[in-house]
């Protein structure tokens, strides 16, 4: 009865994660197949499963007419840097709300989770006044500034539940060898919380490079557009250029799968740091 049970459940769970499977395969093989496609065969009927002749015009009109090479330079130098700003802050700060104690702590943490439910649209008036007076409408630092201020609350807050994990012992023991409250963070606490860390940079990174109501109300020009901006331009009252778009799809999630296979045994690590508490 019991073997007859495991044999069930075995049966179960293959047929969800294989219907998870295709489920997350296949739009991505489809997209993939209309990016080779010819215009014709894209809006062909009967539906073309695969094409006649395998055509890479999309990716050349994307790369040649379309610049998606300056968007994507733009979209890499504002994700990159609007993460790494973001892993910084958050670190510093994460570590003192984790060490240390201060009057109104728990009002700045009860701050930060509350910042995260505030919808993004309420912000943008203001936001959009604010950087206007200031000269940065049209111009990337502008998304690098916003990109941050929205990471660093979430980041803080785990970059602090991290630090509070790893025992406070470890960096004593490494002062009373004579090495620095600075040089024990770096050579202690730092170290052991790299899966954290990278789970912090890489979820910021995915987050950012993925943005796009942002990027569409503070830029407006065609040489600072950003890859979702410039992948939305593709829809147009003449039609949507599905092959150019979905070529272009396929490009942009060249980035994530990079930051993802890089980081994935930091990130998987850094989710199930504290088993071990002090």
């Amino acid at each position: 009865m019991r073997k007859k049970k495991r044999t069930v459940s075995k049966i179960l769970r293959f047929f969800f994660l294989s219907l998870y499977l295709v489920a997350a395969v296949v739009p991505l093989y489809w997209i993939f197949l209309t990016s080779i496609k010819s215009p014709k065969e894209v809006y062909a009927y009967p539906i073309v499963y695969w094409p006649k002749h395998v055509s890479f015009e999309s990716y050349k009109f994307l790369f040649g007419f379309a610049n998606f090479a300056q968007y994507f330079k733009n979209s890499l130098f504002v994700s990159i840097t609007a993460s790494f700003l973001a892993m910084s802050f958050s670190v510093l700060s994460g570590y003192i709300m984790a060490r240390y104690t201060f009057r109104f702590k728990k009002l700045l943490i009860i701050t930060l989770f509350l910042a995260q439910m505030i919808p993004a649209y309420l912000l943008m008036i203001p936001q959009y006044t604010m950087f206007s007076k200031l000269g940065l409408i049209n111009n990337l630092w502008a998304l690098v500034i916003i990109y941050v201020n929205v990471a660093a609350s979430f980041s803080t807050i785990m970059a602090r539940g991290f630090f509070s994990r790893i025992p406070r012992s470890l960096e004593e023991a490494a002062m009373i060898d004579g090495t620095s409250r600075i040089g024990a963070i770096f050579r202690i606490t730092i170290p052991l919380s790299l899966p954290g860390i990278a789970a912090i940079f890489s979820f910021s990174f995915v987050n950012t490079w993925n943005e796009l109501f942002t990027a569409v109300l503070f830029i407006n020009s065609n040489s600072k557009m950003t890859v979702p901006v410039a992948l939305n331009s593709f829809i147009s009252k003449a039609g949507i250029q599905w092959n150019v778009m979905s070529a272009g799809l396929i490009v942009a999630l060249l980035p994530t799968i990079v930051v993802f296979a890089f980081a994935q045994r930091y990130i998987v690590a850094g989710l199930t740091q504290g088993a071990v508490k002090e």
